[in-house]
């Protein structure tokens, strides 16, 4: 794989990696299944595109993107908490309600921003190539992100939002209201998913309604990955798992596509995703198999000498 494909596998794992911590907020945290970032992915998207063509600041533009997830993801928790309508559910209409509307901000299935200033044009260095400069910006926006959710679930807060996905009922009884940290995290769950999706189009050059398929199978995938290959208790591992994941993921999808001896192609995109999502899905069956092989061999002498020991 040349050096231009590994740096746009980068910088797409690293886009994804904001996605992968928002599943990890409502997946992980608060423990809610939300099928809504389908829809939130390209709601970000859509609105920072929109924006920036009707011209806005970029900087402006992806804050609202940021806003309006944050809105959809409220709006998944709202109908589950004040509506009592069952997590998954409540999740789905919300993602098939945010296609037409992604269709109403953009007008049209896709706005383009290949003329139009964006977050990495304003910012770019003069001396620098876009394929370098791209990774680099959406690290140090990774990194910075990563940071405040780490901070922010070290404090009360954070810590709520933590004891309502852990155990909701002794979180009532201790009078936090479980029901308002889950729309909290939903809300911030989808925010982060929303700006990534407004990252997402200003690196790729445009917005597009079908660009969210798929969103959350990635986010999960990345998840797992992450949660495999880095195993941790606390908190700010778990989140460096998650971007981690995100960008293995990307790599690994390159490496499968540029692989000669394969013979993939770009239309074959769809299954190398359901095979990695499968594989990774299965890793921690395979790791625990492993680990207890070795476990049953040191077991089996042990249990031979007592028998001795009992003999005599």
């Amino acid at each position: 794989m040349s050096l231009i494909a590994s740096l746009g596998a980068l910088e797409i794992g690293l886009v994804f990696g904001l996605v992968a911590l928002g599943v990890f907020i409502s997946f992980r945290v608060i423990n809610f299944p939300d099928l809504t970032v389908d829809g939130s992915f390209p709601l970000g998207g859509a609105v920072a595109a929109t924006l920036i063509v009707a011209g806005w600041h970029p900087l402006a533009a992806t804050a609202v993107a940021v806003a309006a997830g944050a809105a959809a993801g409220a709006l998944t928790a709202w109908l589950h908490v004040g509506l009592r309508i069952m997590q998954l559910l409540a999740s789905i209409l919300v993602m098939i309600a945010l296609y037409s509307i992604n269709l109403r901000v953009m007008g049209k299935p896709n706005v383009a921003l290949i003329t139009e200033p964006t977050l990495f044009s304003l910012f770019a260095f003069n001396d620098w190539p876009d394929y370098v400069f791209k990774p680099l910006l959406l690290l140090a926006i990774v990194a910075v992100v990563k940071g405040l959710l780490d901070l922010f679930f070290a404090s009360e807060a954070g810590l709520a939002m933590r004891a309502t996905g852990n155990n909701a009922r002794m979180s009532r009884a201790q009078g936090i209201s479980t029901d308002r940290f889950t729309i909290y995290g939903l809300a911030l769950s989808n925010a982060l998913v929303a700006l990534a999706g407004a990252l997402f189009a200003q690196t790729q050059g445009g917005a597009d309604i079908s660009m969210g398929v798929g969103t959350i199978v990635i986010g999960l995938a990345a998840v797992i990955v992450g949660e495999t290959l880095l195993p941790a208790r606390g908190l700010v591992l778990a989140t460096l798992s998650c971007v981690l994941g995100a960008v293995l993921y990307r790599f690994f999808i390159a490496g499968a596509l540029n692989s000669d001896f394969l013979g993939l192609q770009a239309q074959d995109l769809n299954l190398v995703t359901a095979v990695l999502v499968a594989l990774a899905l299965l890793a921690p069956q395979i790791k625990r198999r492993f680990l207890k092989r070795p476990a049953r061999k040191a077991a089996a002498p042990a249990a031979q000498s007592t028998t001795a020991k009992g003999a005599l």
